[in-house]
This record gives C-alpha cells, sequence and structure tokens, in this order.
C-alpha cells in the first residue's frame, strides 16, 4: 500500500483537486446559517429588503478584520431568517449543496436562540429545516442545537425541553457558540447537565477565540463529547497531554480561524502539532459560504502548507467517522465507503 500511496501523493495540485472533489466527506464542525449557498441567502434577503444590489454586495460584505467583525455580519445575516418557511427553503438548498460535494454525513449546527425575535419556536423551527432536509437524497445531516452564549441560560433550559419533543428529527446534540470572551463556558453547566439527562451529546466551542482555559472550562464543567476548535490548546502542555489520554475529539477548522483572524496564516495553525502529537482531530468548515471555503480546499491547504500526505488525510476523514455521533452501523458503512475510495484510488492510479 505504500507505494500506492506515495504514487497518489506526486498529483499535480488540480488531479488532487479532482480527487478531494469525489472524496466521500465528513462535516462535524458547519452551521446552517453559515452554509446557506449564497444566490439562495440573496433570495431570502430580497423577501424583506430590496436594497442590498446583488450576491457580490454579499461576498464584499462577508469579509472580516477579527472575530468581533465575523459575529456582527453573524447576527446581521441572520436578521434575515424571520420565517419557518425561509429555513425549510434554506434547509434545502444546503442540502443540495453538502450533496454536489460528496459530503455524505453532517452533524450540522443551527441556532434556535437567535431567531426567537422573529417568534420562531425551536421545535417549529426543528421541524421546518428537517422538511427541507428530507427533499434531498444522498446526504444524511443530523441536527446540533446551539444554544447561544448570547441568551440566558434560563431560556436555554427551556429550549431544551422543546427540542427533547422534536429528537426524532435528527436532533442529536447541543453546542454553544458564540462569543468566548464575554462568556464562559462554567455559566452554561445547568444546561449541559440537562442536555446530558436528555441523552444529547454535547460539544462547545472553545479555544478559537479565548484560550487553553476555555476549553478546560468546556471539558470540566459542561463534560463535553468534542470540542469546537480547540485552536489554542498548544497554550497549555497538561491541556495537550489530556487530549492525546482522553483523545475527546476536536473539531478543527483551519481556514475559518485564519478569516476570523485566530490564526494569521493557514500556516501558523496548530494542526499538524496535534495530529503529531496523536490527538483525535477532524477537519471542518464552519461557515462555508461566509468564509467562501470547503473541505476540498481545506485539504488542500494542509498538503501546501502542513506537509498533510494523502494518507494523512485518509487519517483525519477517519477521525471524523469516530468522532461522529451516529450509530456504529452507520460509522462502519461511512468507513466504508471512505476507504474504499482511496484504495481504488490507489489502485487505478497504479496501474496508469
Amino acid at each position: 500500500m505504500r507505494d500506492n500511496e506515495n504514487s497518489i501523493n506526486v498529483m499535480k495540485k488540480e488531479d488532487l483537486s479532482r480527487f478531494f472533489e469525489l472524496m466521500p466527506k465528513v462535516e462535524l464542525h458547519i452551521h446552517l446559517e453559515g452554509s446557506i449557498p449564497l444566490p439562495a441567502l440573496y433570495e431570502i434577503i430580497q423577501k424583506y429588503d430590496q436594497s442590498i444590489p446583488d450576491v457580490a454586495y454579499l461576498l464584499e460584505k462577508f469579509q472580516y478584520k477579527d472575530f468581533t467583525q465575523f459575529l456582527k455580519m453573524w447576527i446581521w445575516k441572520n436578521s434575515f431568517l424571520r420565517e419557518y418557511e425561509d429555513f425549510e427553503y434554506l434547509a434545502e438548498q444546503v442540502a443540495k449543496d453538502l450533496f454536489s460535494q460528496q459530503i455524505i454525513y453532517a452533524e450540522m449546527n443551527y441556532s434556535p436562540p437567535m431567531f426567537r425575535q422573529f417568534n420562531l419556536e425551536a421545535n417549529k423551527l426543528t421541524e421546518a429545516i428537517r422538511n427541507g432536509f428530507n427533499k434531498v437524497r444522498g446526504v444524511e445531516i443530523q441536527l446540533i442545537a446551539d444554544l447561544c452564549r448570547s441568551t440566558e441560560v434560563q431560556d436555554g433550559l427551556k429550549m431544551l425541553e422543546q427540542l427533547n419533543g422534536v429528537k426524532h428529527l435528527g436532533v442529536i446534540g447541543v453546542d454553544l457558540g458564540g462569543n468566548e470572551q464575554q462568556v464562559p463556558p462554567e455559566v452554561w453547566q445547568p444546561a449541559y447537565r440537562k442536555a446530558e439527562l436528555l441523552g444529547l451529546y454535547r460539544t462547545a466551542h472553545a479555544g478559537e477565540a479565548v484560550g487553553a482555559e476555555s476549553i478546560w472550562g468546556a471539558i470540566r464543567a459542561l463534560q463535553v463529547n468534542r470540542i469546537g476548535h480547540g485552536t489554542r490548546a498548544y497554550e497549555d502542555q497538561a491541556l495537550l497531554e489530556y487530549l492525546q489520554e482522553t483523545q475527546l475529539p476536536i473539531e478543527s477548522c483551519p481556514l475559518s480561524n485564519v478569516k476570523t483572524g485566530v490564526v494569521s496564516h493557514v500556516s501558523s495553525h496548530p494542526i499538524r502539532t496535534y495530529f503529531d502529537k496523536g490527538l483525535l482531530i477532524c477537519v471542518n468548515t464552519d461557515d462555508p459560504k461566509m468564509f467562501q471555503n470547503t473541505l476540498v480546499d481545506e485539504y488542500l491547504e494542509l498538503m501546501e502548507y502542513h506537509g498533510f500526505t494523502l494518507d494523512k488525510i485518509h487519517i483525519l476523514v477517519k477521525n471524523a467517522i469516530t468522532a461522529s455521533w451516529c450509530d456504529e452501523v452507520k460509522k462502519q458503512e461511512l468507513f466504508k465507503r471512505v476507504n474504499q475510495y482511496f484504495l481504488h484510488s490507489f489502485n487505478t492510479e497504479l496501474s496508469v
């Protein structure tokens, strides 16, 4: 197999792009509201504001000097998602986009608290999203509800009651996004305890805009099953050792971290250090339509700037499957599809 891998690893960049485009892929850290294809987002915005001239305006607007500006643009965009039918439509368009990228399985974050201002209830919002997903075959999407740091914990507890009634629609977990600097993980301990009692998996954005202490907080207070981003874990050697020993999965989002200024360039991202230390790390796009990145871009950048070979990319994809919250039968199906793709590609390349 090693000779096959070496043969594949010397492919030209355009051939590598095609290889990754066709490769079955898995996303674990991707936000629904940040994944809306821009033409679809523009169409929704036109319902409420005809002053936005075109899609190019959105491309210009989705440029960020830092994480705070990104959050402002996130809120601005969400202000146009006001009706259940908007979510059914955008969910369908997002699912079509994932399918076109050969993303065969995704655990997708969505943020019900952000839309209470439009009197949208979490359970009905979930139904609308699932209705949209169900219109597209070929990609399986589970849902992770973002409790949102900007809301009150008591509101989060109430939302969990609503979500408990729609778990059959694919709600498998909770997340905690938003401004880490303003709200540490410990504040949300009561909601995470309730989520655990309801049988929901738990992740949290940590170590993105704040350092290692945020990751420790998510681990100790929230008892998370995964860490979202975890970029700044390198600040604490004891934390790195803990992550290696426990194999607590890290949902890494390198190009997102560049776009929001968490790291200056993808070459400065610590992902290769984490990989080499044996952490269970996978690669994700976070908000791909707001950052204009894809998993193909992520893999190509890792190869160019961090020396990842295709066999190491293969490991990253398998890590995502291992870290996923689907059942064992589904995991084995995903492993089989990914492994067969790599095996077939190696054999094909060798025979040319």
